[in-house]
């Protein structure tokens, strides 16, 4: 079964290619090592990615991210792969593009992030086991110009300062889709309007389309029942029944009542006003 932290699509009518990166960024380190056992896990790195992205001959890309990050050189090879190609590049930060998948985010001509999304940008890690002093520091170093490919990625597209870069990594900073936009990483913000948005809430779908559609069932059915009361007060009219007898109960009559030539359409308000609509 296959495994991958993205998945890829081609309109070739539309001339478009849609890339989804929901996952951790990772290497083909697992599938290679299967290689001589000549198996295949089925894991997927940026080597096939770079490649599919090379294949296609489209005019626009769009980038969907909504991944914690992952190994740097991976990042990068995307990175690359998306701006060296000839069509513009839109990348979205769906939910979190932390990390390695930050650096993705800033690929893109136009940089979109919704509204609850978040960039996390911090100092790369390396796992060092026994190692002397010497060694640590070299590790340590290495770290450093590591972390300049992010930096430069990131120059590449925010109004930050390189020291701004670097005070912002050190503290593993975590960035809301405003301050995103404010510092560059982001180029707008994809707000959730009502023109069909989603929501958590059946009410207001049921009153929307309600509305939408003029009322015509319910029209109908109101205007039915206001045909049989009609009838009915009629025909006790007709049958001379006691005004009294159609009063509230002493006591209870209230000091003015509405008059009996009142419109149809106000008699039924409250059932309109449940909805939200205007009388």
């Amino acid at each position: 079964m296959e495994k991958t932290y993205y998945q890829l699509t081609v309109d070739q009518k539309a001339r478009r290619a849609t890339v989804n990166i929901y996952g951790t960024i990772t290497s083909a380190a697992p599938r290679i090592r299967s290689w001589y056992k000549g198996e295949d896990t089925g894991e997927r790195s940026a080597l096939d990615i770079k490649q599919a992205i090379d294949a296609m001959d489209v005019d626009d890309i769009d980038v969907f991210i909504n991944s914690y990050g992952g190994e740097v050189a991976e990042a990068c090879a995307i990175y690359a792969a998306l701006r060296r190609h000839k069509a513009t590049v839109h990348t979205y930060c769906d939910g979190f593009a932390c990390s390695a998948a930050s650096v993705i985010f800033c690929a893109g001509a136009t940089r979109t992030i919704g509204e609850l999304g978040l960039l996390m940008i911090h100092n790369c890690m390396s796992y060092v086991g026994r190692a002397n002093s010497a060694e640590l520091r070299k590790a340590a170093e290495d770290n450093d110009k590591i972390n300049q490919s992010s930096i430069e990625a990131y120059k590449k597209v925010s109004n930050l300062t390189e020291d701004k870069i670097k005070e912002l990594m050190d503290n593993q900073t975590w960035l809301t889709a405003q301050e995103c936009v404010k510092y560059g990483f982001a180029t707008d913000i994809a707000t959730i309007d009502d023109s069909g948005a989603p929501e958590q809430g059946a009410f207001q779908l049921i009153r929307d389309r309600v509305l939408d559609s003029g009322f015509p069932s319910v029209n109908a059915r109101l205007g039915a029942m206001e045909e049989k009361i009609d009838a009915l007060i009629q025909a006790a009219e007709d049958k001379g029944l006691p005004e009294q007898n159609l009063d509230p109960a002493p006591g209870n009559k209230p000091e003015e009542t509405a008059p009996k030539d009142e419109p149809k359409q106000n008699r039924m308000g409250s059932v309109f006003a449940l909805f939200g609509a205007k009388e």
